[in-house]
């Protein structure tokens, strides 16, 4: 293709030249970008707040909260649950009263019925003083206005019948949503009973007070107070190694003591006895746990620094 067949703007079909360049000019598509170090939480920071914690924190599943900060989603959790379970059984209740009203109802149009189905019988007494003939010309009377009556009911019937067929076909053919018997009723929505069981912000996991671990960061320089240790991009190193921590550094949470150390002393030196190198207590793999480094709420994890930014696509 010719510098002036691309440029042409004259032809009725979308080119892809020209499809691909109105992309690359306008930022339609999906684009892929590297997340820098301001778009990833620290290690040492809470996953609500985002801000360094003072007293630290954490799950069972490794991630990291202000304990104020926690408790206080864990108590505003509890709140609202319970008044999810008040709404619930004041629901549960107006159900209940409703269907003994219909029970009720339904008893009531039964006794009903049963009424006019008895006032319906016509008995007539039995005069033992008249003829056989005269009975017998009675019950031809009575039987011939019985046949007619019948008749009449049946066709009476039969032409009720064929009318609200009509009646019933012509509504279902009606294309028109506006008709009143038509229309859809707005009911009110049904609340499904919560669960009391407080779930993670982050894993989406059932969390209680008493499963926090307290955690306990080493400082670089213990003579620095808490607002010159933020200060510094270098806060907090090993328990054991002193080795500088940072999200690139992988690290784990010692149950028994709340000590920081990293991964590598984990794998080389803690797991050869299973003993705790502060308190001297045994530890189980369970003591031992993985801290969840970089990734919150907007930024799944700090291991995987790229995302995707989905925006819309030009059709042909």
């Amino acid at each position: 293709m010719t510098r002036h067949g691309k440029n042409c703007t004259a032809g009725a079909v979308y080119t892809y030249h020209e499809k691909r360049k109105d992309t690359a000019a306008s930022g339609y598509g999906t684009q892929s970008i590297r997340l820098g170090k301001d778009a990833i939480k620290d290690f040492d920071c809470c996953c609500l707040s985002l801000q360094p914690c003072q007293n630290p924190v954490l799950t069972p599943d490794g991630f990291l909260y202000e304990k104020q900060a926690i408790l206080e989603y864990i108590l505003h959790q509890k709140t609202e649950t319970a008044k999810k379970m008040k709404a619930y059984e004041k629901q549960k209740k107006a159900q209940k009263s409703s269907s003994q009203l219909e029970s009720k109802s339904e008893e009531r149009e039964r006794v009903e019925r049963f009424k006019t189905r008895e006032n319906s019988i016509v008995s007539k007494p039995i005069n033992p003083f008249t003829s056989g003939q005269t009975k017998g010309s009675e019950k031809g009377r009575t039987d011939s206005r019985t046949d007619s009556r019948t008749d009449s009911r049946t066709d009476s019937s039969s032409a009720e019948s064929s009318a609200s067929s009509s009646i019933v076909s012509s509504i279902t053919n009606l294309p028109s949503f506006w008709v009143p018997c038509l229309t859809p009723e707005n009911k009110p929505t049904l609340i499904k009973k919560p669960s009391k069981a407080v779930l993670c912000p982050m894993s989406g996991r059932s969390i209680k007070m008493n499963e926090l671990i307290p955690v306990r960061f080493t400082p670089l320089d213990p003579s620095l107070d808490r607002v010159a240790l933020l200060t510094r991009q270098d806060r907090y190193v090993c328990a054991v190694t002193r080795d500088i921590l940072g999200n690139s550094v992988p690290c784990a949470v010692l149950r028994t003591s709340g000590t920081v150390v990293t991964q590598e002393c984990v794998e080389k030196l803690i797991r050869k006895d299973m003993l705790d190198p502060v308190t001297g207590d045994k530890l189980s793999d369970r003591d031992i746990v993985p801290l969840q480094r970089g990734g919150t709420g907007f930024a799944a994890s700090g291991v995987d620094l790229s995302a995707k930014e989905a925006r819309p696509v030009m059709q042909v």
